[in-house]
């Protein structure tokens, strides 16, 4: 007989913006034209076993303590330390005290990759490596990690393979994660999220093009015919799957989403959404599994993809940098306060009910 699981919580977020703030694109697009946060880096260069690496971006200046506790974030499709949701959280973080690290994906950082391939949606070895390696680093600090979009897929796809005992986190947050990627692959290819397709395939199709002056990748389509691939669906079927071990998009789609999976998470776990995400359909979560008792889905009405911009003394500041702050004291009470305002979102943090303990058989 198969055990059921406790259902987790879905509910409304905390995040109510002015009428004028209310549209999905202005939400989506709106951080990218704010003045983003002044944050020095200190890069390195972590080796992989299979030869291939990736750069970490560690926010500056970091703790002096080496059991303050960390903070691990995973970047979206074509993200970097230079995104403005990085720079945000990364910041907060830090400014809480702890000890904040951007993971770039392969050929994100600075250097292309060694190995012909890339990242996916549901390459969950690398991220699993890091936090292994963070642990071993620093053995008496506690760790949080976070994902964004794609890195929240991999993230809840990462916490739902591995128990709450093999994984040294305290929790994970997942913040606008595409569930279901074939949906999401649809959704981009209607109305104005075209947009959003096309901006994102030029800079994956350039960078395909720019690693294939300098060496040969696994693909079935000529280097002359990669241009035309204009959505999601095309670029995933011939470049995505081929490179990664997939037989096609939808292999790929069905293998590396992580909405099936919420139910499986026994690790802490917050999600945050809006319900007006132009990269997402509008009902994503009717067509999931619910989630298990260690999560706790939050859904703000607006909010974009990464966007969440609210107003506060007439100046526009990140609600979702407000919630992570909260989330993060929660999880690991730490000495310093967060400067942002207000200094606590009104939403009480989650806090997961207890696990039962574990019986050896």
């Amino acid at each position: 007989m198969s055990e059921t699981r406790p259902s987790g919580t879905i509910a409304a977020a905390d995040f109510d913006p002015p009428w004028w703030l209310r549209n999905a694109h202005v939400q989506t697009l709106l951080p990218r034209l704010l003045r983003g946060r002044s944050l020095r880096q200190d890069p390195e260069i972590v080796n992989l076993p299979d030869g291939d690496f990736v750069e970490l971006a560690w926010a500056s200046p970091v703790p002096a303590r080496d059991d303050a506790p960390i903070f691990v974030l995973f970047h979206g499709l074509e993200g970097s330390f230079d995104s403005p949701y990085a720079r945000e959280l990364l910041y907060t973080a830090s400014n809480l005290g702890w000890r904040a690290v951007l993971m770039h994906f392969r050929g994100c950082g600075r250097e292309p990759n060694r190995l012909p391939r890339a990242y996916h949606s549901g390459d969950t070895a690398d991220a699993r490596w890091i936090i292994d390696l963070l642990a071993q680093r620093y053995p008496g600090a506690s760790m949080v990690a976070a994902g964004v979009s794609l890195g929240a897929n991999m993230l809840l796809k990462l916490v739902a393979e591995h128990s709450a005992d093999e994984l040294p986190l305290a929790g994970a947050i997942a913040i606008n994660a595409p569930l279901d990627l074939a949906a999401s692959a649809d959704t981009l290819d209607r109305g104005f999220a075209r947009v959003y397709q096309r901006y994102l395939l030029r800079q994956l199709k350039r960078k395909v093009m720019t690693r294939l002056q300098t060496m040969s990748l696994p693909l079935r389509i000529p280097s002359s015919d990669i241009r035309h691939l204009n959505t999601f669906w095309a670029y995933d079927n011939d470049i995505t799957a081929p490179m990664h071990g997939f037989r096609s998009a939808s292999d790929y789609y069905c293998r590396a989403s992580a909405g099936p999976l919420l139910g499986e998470i026994d690790t802490p776990t917050l999600v945050l959404h809006a319900a007006d995400d132009p990269f997402m359909p509008r009902d994503l979560f009717s067509r999931l599994p619910a989630p298990s008792s260690s999560v706790r889905v939050e859904i703000a009405r607006y909010g974009g993809h990464v966007g969440y911009v609210e107003v506060c003394g007439g100046r526009l500041r990140s609600w979702l940098a407000r919630r992570i702050a909260a989330q993060l004291q929660q999880w690991v009470p730490c000495p310093s306060e967060p400067t942002s305002c207000p200094s606590e979102p009104r939403s009480r943090p989650f806090e997961p009910a207890a696990r039962p303990a574990r019986q050896d058989h």
